[in-house]
């Protein structure tokens, strides 16, 4: 596998295929275009493409962004082809993204992902070392992709500081900061009802507002994106029940410092006071 800088108009077109196959988007209204992928460029963005042989596997896009005065890179998508999913793709686009970063005196960046997909969750917090502090509701509004499409696009924004003792450690192990076993053991917010599935999916029984414990763990169920296009009620009542805990505890103080995946599609967070 190959890593390297995209820079030509034919590039770009490998790029637009790409989103579309993975989005599923129909008439490209979400994806980002040429014209945009030219201008970014010209002034501070990044954009990678990851090689397997000479197809595109995966890419990785950035943009130049400044927060509290700062330069920063807001990394607006990632996606690998579904067959080179298994080959830590995205893993490796994020850390040559974050030398590239490096490279220009930049030490964080930022991105948003649905809090109910545990696959990037995990990605994001455990083996990248991000952090979570902010939620946004409905942040894209109504998306024309069959990932997204029936329900409000509510995001985490995560924060990726590069040069952090704990991204640092994360990276250096391959896995997360915390390994010390199931995040479970820490006192719940979430209770699942698991004696009355909704067809094969779990439902939400019930969240707890009032806890003021220093840690806490929020789970979320597994294949949200195959539940929103099968049981779409179910999922849109998962996602007003995750919008209350997490806005709610956010709002509080609290950060999201990790996510430990279930190994059925779902998993847990840790909510940390700040």
């Amino acid at each position: 596998m190959i890593i390297r800088r995209l820079r030509s108009v034919p590039e770009f077109q490998e790029v637009l295929a790409l989103e579309a196959e993975v989005w599923g988007y129909t008439d490209l209204a979400d994806a980002v275009g040429i014209p945009m992928f030219v201008a970014t460029l010209k002034r501070g963005g990044i954009l990678l493409g990851a090689y397997d042989g000479a197809r595109l596997a995966g890419f990785v896009y950035s943009m130049a962004a400044v927060k509290d005065g700062r330069p920063t890179q807001w990394s607006h998508m990632l996606a690998v082809r579904p067959a080179c999913r298994a080959a830590g793709v995205a893993r490796a686009l994020k850390l040559e993204q974050r030398r590239a970063c490096l490279a220009q005196n930049v030490d964080l960046v930022e991105w948003s992902f649905d809090p109910l997909a545990a696959v990037n969750a995990h990605l994001n917090l455990r083996r990248l070392g991000a952090t979570v502090r902010e939620y946004a509701e409905d942040l894209y509004g109504a998306s024309d992709s069959p990932l997204h499409r029936g329900a409000p696009t509510d995001r985490f924004i995560a924060e990726w500081r590069l040069r952090s003792p704990r991204v640092e450690t994360a990276l250096a192990a391959g896995s997360g900061p915390r390994r010390d076993g199931a995040l479970q053991a820490f006192p719940g917010v979430v209770r699942v009802n698991a004696t009355e599935p909704r067809g094969a999916w779990q439902a939400c029984a019930g969240w707890d507002m009032s806890r003021g414990d220093d840690e806490l763990a929020v789970a979320v169920p597994g294949r949200y994106q195959e539940m929103l296009a099968s049981e779409p009620a179910l999922a849109r009542e998962w996602r007003a029940a995750s919008r209350e805990m997490f806005a709610g505890y956010l709002g509080r103080g609290y950060q999201a410092v990790d996510f430990a995946a279930d190994g059925v599609g779902g998993g847990t967070y840790l909510l940390r006071r700040a």
